[in-house]
């Protein structure tokens, strides 16, 4: 990962990964995998638009965050809107919840509808241990998209995966808690919808599962 100075196109100290990629290893994936008791909250999962029931995204608790068109051979794709300048590697906040609750905030639904293919990039490690990282005082602190930048520039370690959706893919992530972005590099445009809720692991059916 490395923090952006002086690009137009992002915001100054934007993180973004610096590449090349690399294929996951078998090990590296078999210690990736959760466990069957492994929280929702803090699980990332893969999902295909056929598995999903659409009466789920209707109940109380589940926001809609509508939709996002990126651009074409994006490195990562969220703008701020404010001034359209991207912001790179981050996490979200809409829940707003303070270090020591961080991971209980909802998980992100997205379904890329394309239609190009994009992908989800998402850090190694977790809010609560950047802002640990970065402050003494950490359990009065509300870890922000700020802390990664902070701790980026200190240059501690951090590892990005990058999970491709072909379109009717998906995934469900804890977005507060991990830091993510989008991307469409080497890709087409494509669209994406999201919406936030509280499922558990395994609601929606994982896309390699036929």
């Amino acid at each position: 990962m490395r923090a952006v100075h002086g690009h137009r196109a992002y915001e100054e100290s934007a993180v973004v990964p610096s590449g090349p990629w690399r294929a996951l290893t078998r090990e590296l994936a078999e210690f990736l995998a959760p466990a069957v008791d492994t929280p929702g909250e803090v699980l990332v999962e893969l999902v295909d638009v056929r598995s999903i029931d659409r009466t789920r995204l209707d109940r109380p608790g589940v926001t809609h965050l509508g939709r996002a068109c990126s651009p074409a051979d994006t490195l990562t794709t969220t703008p701020n809107h404010r001034d359209g300048r991207l912001i790179g590697l981050h996490l979200d906040n809409w829940d707003k919840l303070p270090y020591a609750a961080k991971h209980t905030g909802r998980r992100r639904l997205c379904v890329n509808l394309g239609p190009g293919a994009r992908y989800l990039l998402v850090c190694d490690q977790d809010a609560r241990a950047i802002c640990r990282a970065v402050h003494s005082d950490f359990v009065s602190r509300y870890p922000h998209t700020d802390d990664l930048r902070s701790y980026v520039a200190e240059g501690l370690p951090l590892r990005c995966y990058r999970l491709r959706l072909d379109p009717g893919d998906g995934y469900v992530a804890p977005t507060e808690f991990l830091p993510h972005d989008g991307s469409t590099e080497g890709q087409r445009e494509s669209t994406a919808v999201f919406w936030l809720g509280r499922w558990p692991q395994g609601a929606f059916a994982a896309a390699n599962d036929g």
